[in-house]
């Protein structure tokens, strides 16, 4: 029996991966998070075979799940969903441990095939990301300066150049504003900006956006 633990705030996606996986992974029993807390509570209470994690998902960063799942859970591999296209954040979820990366676009032959492959031991990575990560390791030292935000600094700051206030950010991520702003700032001294203006031109030059 294959236990599948899906994490997504979305019920109407949850019943949706869930409906495709069932009819190609025969006996496969199924739980659902909505959150992180969640998530983190059903991980504790039975085994799992995979995690399907957004990591875009209420409450705590999903990256921070990840690194919760990794320290906590060694053997569990996870497979990462978003919205966001793998260009972006694909790269970071692989080097959190994630064993494999799909955008919720992707059509459902390949989060089978995603699903199956992780089950077996492997991991799923797509071409595109494939590309980047031998591109990233060619690279060596020369890196854009995002790279060294955190994954919660990624976060803000994506929030921040899509118009959102700090109070807004803070009451979206479940944080105060004053940490929001020490987010803000930190990335901000990182990225060598000096304002909102600033901010969205390095996003927008770096397909941050």
């Amino acid at each position: 029996m294959t236990r599948i633990l899906i994490a997504d705030d979305h019920a109407i996606l949850r019943r949706g991966l869930k409906q495709t996986l069932v009819d190609e992974i025969p006996g496969a029993r199924f739980g659902e998070a909505g959150d992180s807390a969640q998530t983190l509570v059903l991980l504790r209470q039975q085994a799992w075979d995979i995690l399907i994690l957004d990591i875009n998902m209420p409450g705590r960063n999903g990256f921070e799940v990840l690194d919760e799942v990794r320290r906590d859970f060694p053997r569990l591999p996870v497979l990462v969903l978003s919205s966001t296209p793998e260009d972006q954040i694909g790269l970071r979820a692989i080097k959190s441990g994630a064993s494999g990366y799909l955008n919720k676009q992707a059509a459902a032959e390949q989060l089978v095939e995603a699903v199956q492959k992780i089950l077996v031991g492997e991991q799923f990575i797509s071409p595109l990301l494939a590309h980047k990560l031998v591109a990233d390791l060619r690279r060596g030292t020369d890196r854009p300066r995002h790279e060294a935000l955190s994954d919660r600094e990624l976060q803000v700051i994506k929030l921040t150049a899509g118009g959102k206030s700090i109070k807004e950010i803070a009451v979206e991520l479940s944080l105060s504003a004053k940490t929001i702003s020490t987010f803000r700032g930190r990335s901000f001294a990182k990225l060598g900006v000096r304002n909102d203006m600033e901010l969205a031109r390095y996003m927008q030059e770096h397909a941050l956006l």
